[in-house]
């Protein structure tokens, strides 16, 4: 059975950005496929009664100094949102939407950068629309699709899964039933990757 790992990921997790990064790497290295898996963080928060690490100053003081410096590290843009906290029901809607479509990869690489390098308010409809527009992708479709019950009950059947098999937060990594959690826990992963 060929490797894999699964990504469980939110656009809205500044530290789910700089995991995504870092996985064409590990699957380069390793051989193993990347299955990316759109879930709501928010939902996992409340499933898990757990909350964002900016909700506590001391946690937020040292995760505004560290993500700036891990992606210094790993050799990529980063910029903090300056909209963050964002609601990302819709973007992850949509991730799920363009799975099932085929255009998960233009959706996926118009999305990190908006939120973490350019500083967009992808919470905003006229946002999202504008974003979508520039990476060629039909912003009317996106709208019409995430009211779609399907799409729906596939985000929500990610984040129960991600819920049930232990996840608290983003980005959760999987590999098998090996749950690994955190952007800095990766090389872990290509550990297990390579066991």
């Amino acid at each position: 059975m060929p490797k894999s790992l699964e990504f469980f990921f939110d656009y809205g997790s500044p530290t789910s950005y700089l995991a995504h990064v870092q996985l064409a790497g590990i699957a380069r290295r390793t051989g193993a496929e990347v299955k990316r898996r759109p879930m709501l963080l928010g939902g996992v928060f409340k499933a898990t009664d757990n909350q964002t690490p900016v909700a506590n100053k001391a946690k937020a003081a040292y995760m505004m100094a560290d993500m700036p410096r891990m992606a210094a590290h790993l050799g990529v843009p980063f910029a903090m949102n300056p909209y963050f906290i964002i609601n990302t029901l819709s973007l992850m809607r949509g991730a799920v939407a363009a799975q099932a479509d085929g255009t998960f990869e233009t959706y996926d690489a118009a999305m990190w950068p908006a939120m973490w390098v350019d500083g967009e308010n992808m919470g905003e409809p006229g946002t999202i629309a504008k974003v979508l527009a520039g990476a060629g992708l039909d912003p009317a479709a996106f709208a019409e699709r995430i009211q779609d019950q399907a799409v729906k009950d596939g985000l929500i059947a990610n984040t129960g899964e991600a819920v049930r098999r232990g996840a608290f937060g983003a980005p959760t990594v999987f590999v098998g039933e090996e749950m690994f959690f955190g952007s800095d826990r990766l090389d872990y992963v290509e550990r297990a990757l390579a066991a």
